[in-house]
């Protein structure tokens, strides 16, 4: 399938907890605010997103389930956030920016959790797909990628771990391959920012992509 062309730019930002994403997300929605004065910008997250999504993403991120069930009840939260809030406001040509989208999925619960990459794919042509054979995907994915230690390091000052958060070093080696994975069969969607750089000097790199709007 090809990605939908919406009058709107849909932006989602990626990478394994400890990342560093959350850090920036909303200092670049204030960027593209000043650059695009007369664009909403949208910022969104999953899970989570609508009224049901955020519902969900405590049991998500909280509570012990099936590895399917698991897969489902994100993909579940995910078409209510499409329907509800990602595709009306690409429709308005608003900018929309999620923390997390899809890629997520086949990394958390593909890479790290071993499900199937089959029925995840079957999954997102279902909840993405469109009547005329297009498949929403964002415009642009921004993926912070370091290295699991580096990124074990930062989760150990949380003081409140979710349940993916607890998870060990082998695991989030695994999302990242995952996350790599997508990128390299995707490269004109991807951009991959190197985490281990000090904050100046990601925010330098965020400001100077070249964001082109309809």
């Amino acid at each position: 399938m090809k990605n939908t062309p919406f009058p709107g730019y849909f932006i989602s930002f990626e990478g394994i907890d400890g990342a560093g994403k959350s850090t920036h997300i909303a200092a670049f929605a204030d960027h593209l605010k000043e650059s695009y004065p007369d664009r909403e910008v949208v910022m969104t997250r999953e899970p989570g997103g609508t009224k049901l999504g955020e519902s969900l993403r405590d049991l998500l991120l909280n509570e012990p389930m099936n590895l399917e069930t698991e897969a489902l009840l994100m993909f579940g939260a995910r078409r209510e956030h499409v329907a509800q809030i990602i595709e009306p406001a690409l429709l308005a040509g608003k900018i929309v920016i999620s923390d997390r989208f899809t890629d997520a999925s086949f990394a958390y619960q593909g890479g790290g959790r071993g499900l199937s990459l089959e029925k995840l794919n079957a999954l997102e042509k279902w909840v993405q797909g469109r009547a005329d054979g297009t498949l929403l995907q964002p415009n642009l994915t921004i993926l912070f990628d370091l290295p699991g230690s580096v990124a074990q390091d930062r989760r150990s000052q949380v003081r409140s771990p979710d349940k993916f958060e607890q998870l060990d070093l082998h695991f989030f080696e695994k999302v990242r391959q995952e996350y790599l994975r997508r990128a390299k069969s995707d490269p004109d969607r991807f951009h991959i920012v190197d985490a281990t750089q000090s904050k100046d000097a990601i925010w330098a790199g965020l400001k100077s992509l070249n964001i082109i709007l309809k």
